[in-house]
């Protein structure tokens, strides 16, 4: 169940990061962040793995687009 609530967040947090690649709007990844880290914590507590690294990949796409942009653009 909690590997499913986590695949859950991970999807719905993967929408506005990719919308964050788009130029000027790097800075919508300091308000996103904090959904895959919770993501994260809570595919780290389920059985599966599939949630966890969801969330781990879209919290690597987050912060290597903020240091890319300088952490503002």
């Amino acid at each position: 169940m909690l590997n499913l609530i986590s695949l859950a967040i991970g999807i719905i947090s993967i929408v506005p990061v990719l919308l964050a690649l788009l130029p000027l709007l790097g800075w919508a990844n300091w308000f996103i962040l904090p959904l895959p880290v919770v993501g994260a914590i809570i595919g780290s507590l389920a059985y599966g793995k599939a949630g966890r690294n969801l969330n781990l990949m879209v919290l690597a796409v987050a912060v290597l687009r903020l240091f890319l942009g300088g952490g503002i653009f």
